[in-house]
């Protein structure tokens, strides 16, 4: 299974990166703002949060519009390569009916493309950063590893709303009303572990991968401390263990999903 998936990355590698490309240009295409809106959507949300829990609400978060525009920054990607990934091989219908194509390239399509605008607010950040003199230190490179390991859970997840996806109608539905909860429990606005009581903090905090992402991004990028590194790693295995399920299971099934939809 690993060769195959190995050789299949490299046998569609530019295919995903072409399309990626045309997708992004397609969301522009109308635009009058074109690729600014990828900038100002983030930056518009990050305003309303921090009017309404930095000024209606009091928060005395240290550096709040850097705090909460990372939250956003890595919520947004989570949110929405999962939201994707459960009708993604019907909105690709007229592709995976007429030719072969495994079917996770088009879960990296939608991972590259949710990356790059990720990218885009992560230079917000850093011009964040700059504006708000906040000191840097060495531990602002654990921001690499995070990402990875933000990306491979992501794709592993995916993987599994993909294949059910095909057969679940209303698992679209029911993901949407979880991950609402999922928002509020993951602390985009607010510090998990200093306004929830223990031991819920800690449940809540390192049992959810994107609210320990977040945290972990947060700790290395603005307060300049590192995370839990062994927590990190696990996380990091398990996506992976995840990745390989989830890709078993649609070489597994991926004929039948064409017969599906």
């Amino acid at each position: 299974m690993f060769k195959r998936f190995r050789d299949d990355m490299k046998k569609y590698w530019k295919y995903a990166i072409y399309s990626s490309k045309a997708q992004l240009k397609a969301e522009v295409a109308n635009s009058y703002l074109n690729w600014l809106w990828w900038v100002l959507d983030p930056l518009c949300f990050m305003l309303i949060y921090v009017f309404m829990f930095g000024y209606v609400f009091k928060s005395k978060e240290q550096y709040f519009a850097i705090f909460v525009f990372v939250g956003i920054t890595l919520w947004d990607f989570f949110n929405k390569c999962l939201l994707q990934s459960v009708k993604i091989i019907k909105n690709n219908k007229p592709i995976v009916s007429k030719v072969y194509i495994p079917k996770f390239i088009l879960l990296v399509i939608r991972i590259c493309v949710n990356g790059f605008k990720m990218c885009i607010s992560l230079l917000i950040i850093v011009a964040m950063l700059a504006i708000w003199r906040v000191p840097l230190t060495l531990n602002i490179l654990y921001v690499i590893p995070i990402l990875i390991t933000l990306v491979t859970v992501v794709f592993g997840i995916s993987c599994f709303l993909l294949h059910y996806g095909v057969f679940v109608e209303d698992l679209g539905n029911v993901l949407r009303i979880a991950l609402r909860l999922v928002f509020y429990l993951t602390g985009v606005f607010w510090n998990i572990m200093s306004r929830l009581p223990a031991p819920y903090n800690s449940y809540i905090g390192k049992g959810n991968p994107i609210a320990f992402l977040i945290t972990s991004m947060r700790q290395c990028v603005i307060y300049g401390q590192a995370p839990h590194r062994k927590l990190l790693l696990l996380w990091f295995l398990i996506g992976l263990i995840l990745c390989a399920l989830g890709i078993r299971k649609i070489y597994k099934s991926e004929n039948s999903y064409v017969k599906v939809i």
